[in-house]
């Protein structure tokens, strides 16, 4: 069992920047790291996920805008966005699974995130 615990979510303007950490309570090492969003009225989507070997893959919508990150020592996935826009809000979930078992899925409980001038 894994617990997940998302933060660094709120309102920016755009073009502005956050960060936003997953803290898991347990080791991450053999974990598939994702970002996921969910605006209102709207199914949840990837963002951006990252393998225990390091490979990255973004949604088209944010390449070149955000940057996942893992530090399986201190069990934290991060994800730094840029140049946001207002289309970028959404809830942001943390989201892991066992490579070989992408079906045990777990859920942080998400973080808001408002683009808005």
């Amino acid at each position: 069992q894994v617990q997940l615990v998302e933060s660094g979510g709120g309102l920016v303007q755009p073009g502005g920047s956050l960060r936003l950490s997953c803290a898991a309570s347990g080791g991450i090492r053999p974990y598939v790291m994702g970002w996921y969003r969910q605006a209102p009225g709207k199914q949840r989507d990837l963002v951006a996920s990252i393998t225990s070997g390091g490979s990255e893959n973004y949604a088209n919508s944010v390449k070149g805008r955000f940057t996942i990150s893992r530090d399986n020592a201190e069990n934290t996935v991060y994800l730094q966005m840029n140049s946001l826009k207002v289309d970028d809000t959404a809830v942001y979930y943390c989201s892991a699974y066992p490579a070989w078992s992408p079906a045990s899925r777990y859920w942080g409980q998400g973080t808001q995130v408002t683009v808005s001038s």
